[in-house]
This record gives structure tokens, sequence and C-alpha cells, in this order.
């Protein structure tokens, strides 16, 4: 089944009782956004009384509000006056969990942990205080929903007392009734008459970038050199410019950009060379307009797009570098590629789907609380 757009049914209450209503918390970063605003869209056209609490930046970018919720700030004396008000908080990510946890402190309100963007802990110092974070949260949730199974088994080493696979479907992008011409966008990034690989993602540590920078350098022996643009910002910014000014990379950084569904339609790959991901919306997007995907065999990707992607090692520059090359010299091989993608894609479950399983958990917290 493939992703499509959240329905709105008649909002419907069993008689007698009141809407439920649902507090969502955002961290800072607003990670999981997309996904909350699709989310609140369904669950507000099913007659819950959405909340959501967020960073201001958040709800300018998804207009929460928009989508049939209340906005609140994500101050701590907003989000603990919001916990009061809930009969269920829904807190998405690890870093959400606790301020959530540390709200509710006191209140008999189910909290519900969505683990969608969390990788595993680091070493050290900080890696023991993350596993610490980590367990508190597991221990405080109700119910903890992973979007793969690598972060359920996580959630249950933590000691999650009620687990659960919930995979988070990537909200369909809306129809362009014009949409890009693929030649202009290759035109406009400088991609003519060369391939375009694109990668989407912020620029932060775990997304691998400086191993894809790696890789780029054995792409210049290709002719026609192929260009990697990378739409996304961060904190790595200076670092990746400095080095592919340095080394004279055939890279470009775009920055944020709202049109990667446009960027994607005129690639010939889709690269994602992360250190973890859970459900990467890249992967989503890739697979289900059928452009190839390389990307690493990591968290939850195997179990994403199965066989319809290439998968290398993480932190093998080599290997990535071998298998994007192979895949440019080999058109058929890149079309059976997206052919598997497509079929891939299909079987994921669709916003209504995510929608109902978490209105299930919402309801079945409700009568246990009875």
């Amino acid at each position: 089944m493939s992703s499509s757009p959240v329905s709105s049914p008649v909002p419907a209450q069993p008689y007698g009782r009141p809407p439920l209503r649902a507090l969502h918390v955002l961290g800072a970063g607003a990670g999981g956004g997309a996904h909350v605003r699709s989310l609140a869209t369904g669950l507000a056209a099913r007659g819950v009384r959405v909340t959501v609490c967020a960073p201001v930046a958040a709800e300018g970018e998804y207009d929460f509000t928009g989508a049939g919720a209340r906005f609140e700030p994500d101050a701590p004396c907003a989000l603990r006056a919001a916990c009061a008000e809930a009969d269920v908080v829904h807190a998405h990510g690890v870093r959400a969990g606790l301020r959530a946890a540390l709200a509710l402190r006191g209140r008999r309100v189910p909290l519900v942990v969505s683990w969608h963007g969390d990788g595993p802990a680091a070493g050290g110092a900080l890696g023991r205080l993350g596993r610490l974070l980590e367990r508190h949260v597991a221990r405080a949730a109700a119910v903890v929903l992973g979007a793969s199974s690598d972060q359920v088994d996580l959630a249950r080493l933590r000691g999650a007392r009620d687990a659960r696979l919930a995979p988070v479907a990537v909200p369909a992008a809306p129809e362009d009734p014009e949409p890009a011409d693929p030649g202009k966008v290759r035109a406009e990034l400088g991609a003519v008459g060369r391939p375009l690989l694109v990668a989407v993602g912020s620029l932060v540590p775990h997304r691998g970038y400086s191993v894809l920078l790696d890789a780029a350098r054995a792409w210049r022996e290709l002719d026609p050199v192929p260009l990697l643009v990378i739409a996304g910002e961060g904190p790595l910014r200076t670092e990746l410019s400095r080095r592919i000014g340095a080394e004279g990379l055939p890279v470009r950084l775009l920055g944020r950009r709202r049109d990667a569904a446009q960027l994607l339609a005129a690639a010939d790959l889709a690269v994602l060379p992360s250190r973890w991901e859970a459900r990467a919306p890249l992967a989503q997007e890739a697979l289900r307009v059928g452009v190839p995907l390389v990307a690493t065999a990591v968290g939850g990707l195997p179990e994403l797009v199965g066989d319809g992607a290439a998968l290398v090692p993480y932190g093998d520059p080599e290997a990535l570098a071998a298998t994007v090359s192979d895949l440019l010299g080999d058109a058929d091989r890149r079309a059976a590629l997206a052919l598997a993608g497509r079929a891939q894609a299909a079987t994921w479950p669709s916003e209504d789907d995510t929608v109902a399983q978490v209105l299930s958990v919402y309801d079945e917290l409700m009568e246990r609380g009875r």
C-alpha cells in the first residue's frame, strides 16, 4: 500500500464520552515535525482534540494550527500546563520524551514516546549519558513506538514495558500542477551532460557526509564526472565546504531546500551515507518516485528498502564509490533497481494506516485507565 494523504472521515465520539485530548511534544530541532503534522491532521479529522507543544519555528514550518491542532510554545511552563489538560501525551524523540516525562511527574496521564529519529548512543561520557536518558524515557513511557525493528529492540533493552513497531509514513508530496522540468533543474545545478547524484539531509556528523566526500574523490576519475549535490544545512557546512574547495571535489552544497522532490526527480541516483537511520525520508521518497538509491546498511534501512536499493557498509568510501560508479555505468541495473524500489514502496503503510495505529494505542490506554 503506497503512502497517501490522510483522509478526513466524519468525526465520531463514543456516546457520552468527551473528545480525547492528545498532546504532542516536539523537541529542539523539531525532528519528526512532518510526521506530527500528518498525525494532527488525521487525528483531528477523527474528533481528537490535538495540541502540539513545539519550538515556535516548527509552527512556522509545519503549520500545526492549519492541520487542526492547537499550538503551544515549548516553554516548560506551557508544557506543564498543556500536560495538565491532556488525556494522553505523545512525545517524538527521546529528548522530547524526557521533557514530557518531567512535565508529567505526579500526574496519572499515559505517556507515548515515538523513537523515530534517535540513533544509538555514542561512546564515552556522552554515550553513557545518552543511555541513561534512554532508560529513563523507556521506563517512563506507557508505550514506546519504534519506527523500525532495531528501535523496538533498543527500547526493550532499555527497559520499556511495552514497545511496538510503528512504521512512520512520509507524507506524500502534493501533486504539482506544473511539475518542474528535470532538464531545467539539471541545467540550474550545472549537471548538463553529466550524471547527477542527490543527497538530502542536515549537515550533521551522523549523516556520513565526510565519507561521501571521500567517495567523491574517486568519481573525479569518471568520464563524464558526476555532480553530487547535497541539500541541507547544519553545523558541518564550513568544514565540508572547505574540503570541497581544497580537494577540488565535484560537489555542491545547496543549503536548505524545499524542492527536494524536484531534485530527486532530476537525479540519476540518490545517495544516503548515514551512520544510522530508521525510516529515512530520502529513502522513502527516492523509492516512491523510482530513483535508484545507494544507502548504508544501517539501522532500519535494510528493513525499509528490502531489495529496492543498493546497500553498502557504513564508513566504507571505497564500497560507496564503487557501487555508485557501477550503477552509473549500467542503465539496465538502474532501471531494475527503480522498478524494485517502487514495488517495495507499495508495501509501506499509508498515512491513514499510521494514524489508525496511533489512535488504537490511545484508545487502548484510555481503556486501561478506566
